[in-house]
């Protein structure tokens, strides 16, 4: 804003009849005379008081007077403090848009507003009041401020303790819901909360906006993190009783547009381990499981993308390693669930320990048995391999969409091929289906119509093949002798599923695997071999579990299709 002209303020002086132009000659030639300014001149021979002056110079510049008596904006102090607004005589009304409305004394003090401006980091503009009642306001503040703070202070107690309630019922309906995950989300109107559940995201509860900060902040100090950082992802954890069982939650908070998202996810520090016939394995699965487990050393291998259960199929096979005649360690990242007699230990990116030198410390401590969480670099793949290769038995998983991928993940990682072939034994792919509510499933035949649909993403003549081989349908019999099932609907299966089973690949890496990983063959040609040797795809797992009414043909394809 520039500076009102010399010229055009003594204009102004002599139109408003302030003073006349004789009076304004003489005060000019006495300014340069005695190097004062015309304005402190104007005020000491009483043409103006410093604010009726003030007023008349802004009036001129069209600059608007400022009202201290309606509403002020309490936030905006965040931009310029009580006590720096009260030593430069200016006080922040409001923001409008991006701009930050400010009464002053002297609006065209340029230095002030410049200091205001790169503080606020917005601009700056300036209204109009009496360098007076502009301290009487703040004062004024001050005073509303203290005397409402013991108000404040017991309000925000009632709000802290509603949202600390609001917070633990949503872990707790979560829990009984039986969610694995707890999302709550920023959006421009409302706060959400969503549960998964069996796989499912499902909304669940709707809040004002305006709760998000608090409830936000709740899990921050439940998870360790800071309440101040709103810029930067966070990661923490927390533990918590809920009706007698202890849980654990893993907490991930990102800043979004708006606001800011949390997720949780809910992991039993208690939970029971499945029978691999309870996790879904088929009973020749399962024979090749515990062949490969009879083993004193190879490389054991769970793939499938976050969230299918491969560390629960990895719990499941060291339960059942679990003897006093071996030494069994982990490293994971998290400790999801507690079991007596296996040495677990949770990697700490913060102060260095992660999945490759928390690895190479087990390895110093005479284990039997290795379970590494996560195969994530070609650091921790060169040691899971070498570790197989120096005697020991090594469980871990990969992200691949199929068993056959985890050798070409594994080369990817610079792990050598004659190094994989020597030390695979068994890869298992899987992914998580919905059970069906056993009470009210519908029972049903393909149609010509659901026949010709299903035939456009599956191989009717090769699953036919399959489903004669398990004795599900006759010796020239096709899928249209199947009875399949559809979800019913009921008070206790709202959906008309409860709960989650897996379908699997379990991919033997017999003597001609070997030969074929050892050439450097890619996923396709040892896939294609595998399934020469009698593996089942997860589709064909699936189907097989369909007929069974295990599931249904839906959730087969939901979770198969790529």
């Amino acid at each position: 804003m520039a500076t009102l002209s010399k010229k055009k303020f003594f204009d102004a002086l002599v139109k408003e009849k302030k003073i006349s132009r004789k009076e304004l000659d003489a005060l000019e030639t006495e300014a340069k005379k005695t190097s004062r300014s015309a304005s402190e001149l104007l005020v000491e021979k009483d043409y103006f008081t410093y604010d009726t002056l003030a007023e008349f110079r802004a009036g001129v510049l069209g600059i608007p007077k400022a009202d201290l008596v309606g509403l002020i904006d309490p936030n905006v102090f965040e931009y310029v403090p009580e006590v720096m607004a009260q030593n430069l005589v200016v006080l922040p009304l409001r923001k409008e848009r991006t701009n930050l409305i400010v009464a002053m004394a002297d609006p065209e003090d340029l230095e002030t507003l410049s200091f205001i401006e790169k503080r606020a980091r917005m601009k700056v503009v300036p209204h109009f009041a009496p360098r007076q009642e502009i301290l009487q306001a703040i004062a004024r503040i001050r005073e509303t401020g203290s005397e409402q703070a013991a108000k404040a202070e017991g309000a925000a107690a009632d709000i802290g303790a509603s949202v600390i309630r609001l917070v633990d019922d949503v872990i707790r309906n979560a829990i009984k819901a039986g969610a694995s995950d707890i999302h709550i989300e920023t959006h421009e109107t409302e706060l959400l909360i969503r549960y998964r559940i069996d796989g499912i995201l499902r909304d669940v509860m709707t809040l004002q906006k305006t709760l998000a900060p608090a409830v936000i902040a709740r899990i921050k100090v439940l998870a360790n993190l800071r309440l101040d950082e709103h810029r930067l992802p966070q990661d923490g954890r927390f533990k918590n009783d809920v009706d007698g069982r202890k849980f654990s939650f893993r907490v991930s908070i990102i800043p979004v547009f708006g606001g800011e998202k949390v997720g949780l996810r809910i992991l039993e520090e208690e939970q029971r381990i499945f029978s691999l016939e309870e996790l879904g394995f088929l009973e020749d699965q399962q024979e090749i499981i515990r062949r490969a487990m009879r083993k004193p050393f190879g490389l054991l291998l769970a793939t499938g993308p976050t969230g299918s259960g491969k560390t629960t199929t990895l719990y499941t096979l060291l339960q059942m390693l679990n003897t006093r005649e071996v030494n069994i360690s982990t490293v994971e990242d998290p400790v999801e669930y507690r079991i007596e007699g296996v040495n677990q230990t949770q990697i700490r990116p913060e102060i260095g320990l992660l999945f490759a030198n928390g690895l190479r410390s087990l390895l110093r401590q005479d284990p039997n048995i290795i379970m590494v969480g996560e195969i994530r670099d070609s650091d921790t793949a060169a040691l899971a391999i070498h570790a197989a290769l120096t005697g020991h038995l090594v469980l871990s998983t990969l992200h691949t969409n199929n068993a056959a991928g985890a050798i070409p993940r594994l080369i990817d990682m610079k792990a050598e091929s004659f190094l994989i072939a020597s030390t695979a034994s068994l890869i298992v792919a899987q992914r998580l289906v919905r059970r069906l509510c056993p009470d009210n499933r519908v029972p049903y035949r393909l149609s010509a119509t659901e026949l010709n649909e299903l035939g456009k993403s599956v191989n009717l003549m090769g699953l036919n093949e399959v489903l004669q081989k398990r004795k599900v349908i006759a010796a020239g019999e096709t899928i249209e002798a199947v009875t399949f099932y559809r979800p019913g609907i009921s008070k206790e299966c709202p959906d008309g599923y409860r709960g989650r089973v897996g379908i699997y690949e379990v991919l033997e890496v017999t003597d001609k695997v070997k030969k074929l990983v050892f050439r450097g063959a890619n996923g396709d040609e040892i896939e294609g071999q595998a399934r020469a040797e009698g593996m089942l795809t997860m589709q064909e797992s699936g189907f097989l579990a369909a007929a069974r009414g295990i599931t249904s043909i839906e959730e087969v394809l939901r979770v198969t299709k790529e």
